[in-house]
């Protein structure tokens, strides 16, 4: 594996789950991949879980890594090809990523929408000018569109915890105060879509995702519809696809708590995180027992380092 974007840049979903949990099992085995090998993780967007698992991954690898928070640290990129630079860049991405490949083996890219422009997030043009120009194997830490680690590790957590073969495994859309990206749900979908699930999208009017990401699934207006026997939910906000990037007024009933968790099969619930307590999810599902939100969290470093595993073996 030299690239990492999608569920479209894996052969085998269920054999890579596999191998992150045969990771967690023995996390230390294949250390001799990453020797003398450098990770390089490129964040324009603050992370915590993304940054703290991937390198714990790469060091359980053997690895170096290093680390640049380049809208803090690093000069202002230019992305435009042909681009005048008397403005406020300051560093072309051509000499950028280029330079970044001359010094690891493989590059992470973590880069969020602006949320304003749906035809230039959905271009991916950060993360195509990285891939573009770096020379080295890369992965996406998110991108304007997708979040790929996160869905693996999500689909890492219901082949581990599952107690039916084909479980049913709910994408609920949660309320929330400011427009997100439609990242989380379409890497999800995406991967859900291709997984051995029966996998419903549950969401208010408004609020359909890009058709491209859910192919496969079955997508309703009505929450307690979709929650009736289901073994996990997902719950996530995002802003509206059309009109890209905003939020649309009501819907607050559709926060998940215990009355909710009742029509359920006994269901865990899964969420990326952050999470606004109270406003997303509830107190009383967070601490409570169907919450499997921590033990996903920890299911980061397998996902991350399953995927670097298979890029050192590329190498």
């Amino acid at each position: 594996m030299k690239l990492f974007t999608s569920v479209h840049d894996v052969t085998d979903i269920n054999a890579l789950a596999a191998e992150a949990l045969q990771l967690k099992q023995n996390p230390y085995a294949h250390q001799h991949l990453g020797k003398n090998k450098t990770l390089g993780l490129v964040f324009l967007n603050p992370s915590l879980r993304t940054r703290m698992s991937t390198q714990k991954a790469a060091l359980n690898l053997g690895m170096n890594v290093m680390v640049l928070n380049i809208d803090k640290e690093g000069w202002a990129l230019e992305l435009q090809d042909g681009a005048i630079m008397n403005g406020g860049t300051v560093e072309h991405v051509r000499e950028a990523a280029a330079v970044m490949g001359q010094y690891v083996d493989i590059i992470g890219v973590r880069s969020f929408p602006g949320l304003k422009d749906r035809e230039e997030d959905y271009s991916e043009a950060i993360f195509n000018k990285f891939v573009q120009y770096c020379g080295v194997p890369v992965v996406s830490l998110e991108s304007a569109t997708r979040h790929p680690l996160q869905s693996l590790a999500d689909l890492v957590t219901i082949q581990e915890l599952k107690k039916t073969a084909r479980p049913k495994v709910v994408l609920a859309w949660a309320p929330h105060i400011k427009a997100l990206p439609q990242a989380v749900p379409n890497s999800f979908a995406e991967w859900m879509c291709k997984a051995d699930v029966d996998f419903t999208i549950a969401h208010p009017e408004g609020y359909e995702l890009n058709t491209d990401f859910t192919d496969g699934a079955t997508i309703t207006h009505n929450l307690d519809e979709a929650l009736t026997g289901a073994d996990f939910i997902y719950v996530k906000n995002w802003s509206a696809y059309e009109p890209y990037g905003k939020v649309l007024p009501g819907n607050e009933d559709w926060m998940l708590n215990n009355d909710k968790l009742k029509i359920t099969n006994d269901a865990r619930v899964m969420h990326c995180l952050p999470v606004r307590r109270n406003l997303e999810l509830s107190d009383e599902i967070l601490d409570g027992p169907n919450s499997v939100v921590i033990h996903e969290a920890g299911n980061r470093v397998w996902a991350a380092q399953a995927v670097l595993k298979q890029m050192l073996e590329a190498i």
